[in-house]
């Protein structure tokens, strides 16, 4: 087997660089995973509430028709497009700063602790969303939460990839996005059980229960510890050595810790020899779009494909499901309960997730998205031309949404969890919080615009496309085929360190068959080491702390 790797305790193994996973370790790493319920919930309640009778009454003035209403009648008035798209893509909006934001913040103060800062935004905008009896105070509780959020979803991502043993780090960032379906389905349940309440408790209730995620969220944070990546990006040694201790579940002076810290050091300074060690505020942003795209390892490229990754991730068409899809199934007119639709559809979400904790391992990134990509456009289509030919037939509508099942099936299953493997995957450790952060402010980006244009689409009085929506979601779904088998490298198996080295050596296409042949330890000519952490011959370690 290659090798070629210098450690004080002999040559290094580069298929053989961390420790093996104890369930102490796994667990730990696992519970960062929560955030995805966090995450789920706030977008999985409002599609519900938007659609009661006594929330329509509250924030459109309009009359309310009392708890025993049928569909038919609580369907027949509604909250105008206009404010439905504010409401809807009022958090996306700050989801987008605050994710852009939490990059900077997760390399200044580190990345639990922004994570509990988002935690401490977003339970301030419950607040004012629970206490909020007018739309301007709704909207203004939304925009604040939107920040909180971002500041979550953007860096737990980076803080999962960070920690997680890289036999299992595709299986832990999956468990992410099933916690996502999680949130979505709790949020669906809640809805469900309390949308015929005839005073404000009905949407009340839903809204401030995203509180209890973000508490669970914040205190577990406190107890697990912080990214070793990011002490060593900060150039505390010891640090870095007694947290990676604790995540692998071995002791400080370990072979395993010892390799692999030095491992993750030399790969750091490798990417800091290149781009400097005295980079500016500015010039660290403009490192995230450094080199030339038709090279493969430049960070122009990189950082294009996070950003392209949560843009496809949105142009599933995904979130029209879950943002809207109550008012939606209101308006086939003959479904009896559209919230009981709504909950089935978050329950498919949910137990088709944990399919891809195993086959994102077995199968690999690439093989996910490109047979998912072909799966939601087939299903898309389908659903599109049934109610093209005959939407008003009661057994077409029954086909629809089976239909619609089967479609959020192949999106649970793969690209659900196989956008997020790959932001968290693809970015070397100087540009890694920043690229991971306007990653994931690509998908809120993406996310608010379907959300401002989703109503005016589909609404009667509007474009009244109904079914036909989903030939927009299926044709922006054949250009995440498309980018899926031309930009996607497989990254299974591989520790971060070596996806950055498979991203200078190979091509997406024949990315399944590269093995590693070295290591950023032997490069960097690893030499000596004493008990206060790891030294490299001609490396400055104060250097390190950019």
């Amino acid at each position: 087997m290659p090798s070629g790797a210098v450690s004080p305790r002999g040559p290094i193994d580069v298929e053989r660089i961390e420790a093996p996973v104890t369930f102490k370790a796994y667990m730990m790493c696992a519970f960062a995973a929560f955030g995805g319920i966090f995450f789920g919930y706030d977008s999985g309640y409002i599609s519900g509430v938007m659609g009661m009778a006594y929330f329509k009454h509250e924030f459109a003035g309009l009359p309310y028709p009392g708890p025993d209403a049928s569909p038919q009648e609580i369907a027949s008035f509604h909250i105008p497009s206009s404010k439905q798209s504010l409401i809807v893509s009022i958090l996306s909006a700050g989801t987008f700063f605050g994710s852009l934001m939490a990059g900077d913040l997760a390399d200044l103060f580190g990345r639990r602790t922004t994570i509990i800062a988002g935690c401490s935004l977003l339970s301030v905008g419950v607040v004012l969303q629970v206490a909020s009896t007018a739309y301007n105070l709704l909207v203004a509780g939304r925009l604040i939460a939107g920040l909180g959020v971002g500041f979550v979803s953007a860096i737990i991502i980076l803080y999962m990839s960070e920690i997680a043993p890289k036999k299992v780090r595709g299986m832990i960032v999956s468990g992410y996005q099933f916690c996502i379906t999680v949130g979505i389905l709790l949020a669906s349940c809640v809805v469900y059980a309390t949308q015929n309440m005839d005073n404000s408790a009905s949407y009340r209730i839903p809204i401030a229960i995203q509180w209890v995620w973000a508490l669970i969220l914040a205190l577990g944070l406190a107890f697990l510890p912080e990214s070793p990546r990011y002490f060593v990006k900060r150039g505390n040694l010891p640090k870095a050595r007694k947290s990676l201790a604790r995540l692998r579940g071995q002791p400080e002076d370990s072979d395993y810790i010892e390799e692999e810290l030095t491992e993750i050091v030399a790969n750091h300074e490798y990417e800091m020899k290149i781009i400097g060690y005295d980079v500016g505020y500015i010039r660290s942003w403009l490192n995230c779009f450094t080199g030339s795209i038709r090279d493969p390892g430049s960070n122009l490229r990189r950082t294009l494909l996070g950003v392209s990754a949560q843009m496809m991730q949105q142009w599933t068409g995904i979130n029209f499901i879950f943002y809207f899809g109550t008012v939606f199934f209101q308006n086939l007119g003959s479904i009896q309960n559209p919230f009981l639709i709504s909950l089935i559809t978050t329950l498919v979400n949910v137990l088709s997730t944990p399919i891809s904790l195993w086959t994102i391992e077995r199968f690999g990134r690439r093989p996910l998205l490109i047979w998912g990509a072909v799966g939601m456009i087939v299903c898309q289509f389908i659903i599109a031309i049934a109610g093209t030919i005959d939407g008003n037939n009661p057994s077409t509508v029954r086909a629809e949404i089976a239909f619609i099942c089967l479609y959020i099936f192949f999106f649970a299953s793969t690209w659900g969890p196989g956008c997020w493997v790959v932001v968290g995957e693809h970015f070397s450790l100087p540009m890694r919080s920043r690229g991971v952060a306007m990653s994931v402010s690509s998908n809120w980006f993406w996310n608010c615009i379907i959300a401002v244009i989703t109503p005016y689409m589909v609404d009667k009085d509007q474009g009244n496309l109904g079914a036909k929506v989903f030939f927009v979601w299926g044709g922006l779904c054949c250009f995440c085929l498309l980018w899926a088998y031309f930009l996607v490298y497989e990254t299974k198996g591989l520790s971060l360190e070596q996806v950055d080295l498979l991203l200078q050596e190979t091509t997406p296409r024949k990315s399944s068959h590269w093995k590693p042949t070295t290591t950023f330890t032997s490069e960097m000519a690893t030499k000596d080491y004493n008990s206060s952490g790891v030294q490299m011959e001609n490396i400055d370690v104060e250097k390190l702390k950019n």
